[in-house]
């Protein structure tokens, strides 16, 4: 016989969102947004041969940079300085190893072992500013242009 629990045993992100936002003094919890039509489709060809564009919110300027989608050219070999001080939740995270949010490493790791065809030069920053508006309005297509330039097929986004 199973007994029953009287916590959850995992970390509600939807409820600590909402418990942040209000928090910070938003009036109304934050929404999630829903899509009846999600904008996803097969993939042309395997995924041995599709080139990943990396998505993060980690940022490589600093705090008092203005709010922007960026476009990077993946660190050399020893990493980039990435200013992670921005937004994002300290109690519930870290930043102790950068490949859980630029897993840049790893994923030359599947191109090298072909897993994937290859991993696209730049990657791209979104800004983590609780905006659902601005991030459909402007981030999204800025970097739908940007990996459609780059030749991307899949794209791994990554919150920090």
């Amino acid at each position: 016989m199973s007994q029953g629990i009287s916590h959850r045993s995992y970390v509600s992100y939807i409820d600590k969102s909402r418990e942040y936002y209000g928090a910070q003094g938003y009036e109304q919890p934050y929404r999630w947004a829903r899509y009846e039509d999600v904008p996803f489709a097969r993939l042309a060809k395997p995924l041995s041969q599709c080139r990943v564009g990396v998505v993060t919110t980690a940022d490589l300027g600093p705090s008092t940079a203005p709010r922007s989608t960026k476009l990077y050219t993946a660190p050399n070999t020893g990493g980039g300085n990435l200013f992670t001080e921005k937004s994002w939740d300290r109690e519930a995270t870290h930043t102790d190893d950068p490949e859980t949010y630029l897993p840049l490493a790893r994923l030359a790791e599947h191109a090298a072992a072909g897993h994937i065809g290859s991993l696209n030069p730049r990657f791209y920053g979104v800004p983590t500013d609780y905006s659902q508006r601005l991030t459909i309005e402007h981030d999204a297509p800025q970097v739908e242009a940007w990996m459609r330039q780059d030749g991307v097929d899949i794209a791994l986004l990554v919150p920090l």
